[in-house]
């Protein structure tokens, strides 16, 4: 533990003030020309969301809870790791690597650590607890960004295998969703020794073109939002695999820019598509547009989607190469990506939970954080070391 480090964090006044002046000084695009987001965020949603941000919301209560919380540095191959790191009172608690994706951040655990670290607490089991450990992903919040490409999900999955050892933990688990679905995979791919099993509320697994010929109706209406996502959606992805210095400058000079390019995504893959403020509040997003404009992580966090395109990205588990560490999984109906249960039992061959929530999209942790954490729970309850 000599190379963790506490990390604290306390913001500056002048670079709120910074903040607030540029929020103020916005100059806006004329509006839309349709009635729904189908040229993206809409102009009166991004104007509501900037007012807030510059009248309303309140950065200090943000950092205490992420201090409160345990935040904690060190160096693995050549980055800075910034991790939360949450140790439950009980003493048969299982540690737990927690992953998030973009454009999420270790935020996105802060409903859920609670629950797991202290069950008792919120009408749960002592023995459903967890040790939670949350690392933001390379370039991503308060983790360094690499100044080298390479940074694959392999590089940072093995940085989060060493982080493991160097916290001292001889047995752990994964979740992880988005990006921080294929860092888990990667890792349950490597099987390294201590790892007990994972949940995953999202997988790069992509059906065969027997398996899509061969689809139920239901896998086909799967397919077609996959599809339409894909097709329609995901722009933000194209942009970023293969430009993402472009934008990077927009998003580390106005704050607007930066809250727009964020919003889109949550607004597309939330439980209320077309208007991500039914699902959360504006603090919610916020916070999280926080953790990309204080450290300027716009274009370092968008450097991870060309990294994948570049590295040769490919599913991690598939029929004939699967995963075998025991899993769980959990799908929201809102995620525009989303699995059927077959295609999933031929690539984690050890399935130990499938459970389709009644609500919610991709964001899982921040939309539905009473049913993933039920889910997270049933997922280790039979793979816990005896001792």
């Amino acid at each position: 533990m000599s190379d963790v480090r506490p990390f604290q964090l306390n913001v500056s006044e002048s670079e709120l003030d910074d903040l607030r002046t540029r929020l103020s000084r916005t100059r806006w695009p004329a509006r839309e020309t349709v009635a729904d987001n189908g040229q993206g965020t809409k102009l009166d949603t991004l104007r509501h969301l900037i007012d807030h941000w510059r009248e309303k919301y309140d950065w200090r209560r943000t950092e205490q809870e992420l201090n409160r919380l345990g935040q904690f540095q060190t160096d693995i191959d050549g980055v800075t790791v910034h991790f939360l790191h949450a140790v439950s009172r009980e003493p048969g608690a299982l540690p737990l690597l927690m992953t998030h994706g973009w454009p999420g951040s270790v935020l996105e655990f802060t409903k859920v650590i609670g629950p797991l670290t202290d069950p008792v607490a919120f009408g749960g089991d002592a023995r459903d607890a967890f040790h939670v450990i949350a690392p933001s992903m390379p370039g991503f919040g308060f983790s360094s960004a690499p100044t080298t490409t390479g940074w694959s999900f392999e590089r940072t999955a093995a940085a989060w295998i060493t982080l493991m050892e160097r916290l001292g933990y001889r047995h752990w688990g994964l979740q992880g969703g988005d990006l921080g679905a294929g860092v888990s995979e990667t890792i349950a791919a490597r099987n390294p020794a201590g790892l007990v099993g994972m949940h995953l509320n999202f997988s790069t697994a992509q059906p065969t073109p027997e398996e899509a010929a061969d689809a139920t109706p239901e896998e086909q209406r799967i397919l077609a939002d996959g599809r339409d996502f894909w097709t329609n959606r995901s722009a933000y992805a194209q942009q970023q695999q293969t430009r993402p210095q472009t934008i990077g400058y927009s998003l580390a000079d106005s704050p607007a820019g930066l809250a727009a390019w964020l919003y889109t995504i949550f607004e597309e893959g939330c439980g209320t598509p077309e208007n991500a403020l039914r699902t959360f509040t504006e603090d919610d997003l916020i916070d999280h547009f926080m953790l990309y404009w204080l450290p300027n992580a716009g274009v370092t966090s968008a450097r991870t989607y060309w990294e994948l395109r570049h590295g040769g990205f490919a599913p991690l588990a598939t029929a004939d190469n699967p995963i075998t560490v025991p899993t769980g999984y959990s799908q929201f109906p809102g995620d525009p990506v989303r699995q059927s249960r077959r295609w999933l039992e031929s690539r984690y061959t050890d399935l130990v939970l499938f459970r389709e929530a009644p609500r919610g999209g991709h964001f899982a942790a921040l939309e539905q954080p009473g049913p993933l954490v039920d889910d997270v729970r049933a997922t280790f309850r039979s793979l816990r070391p005896s001792s």
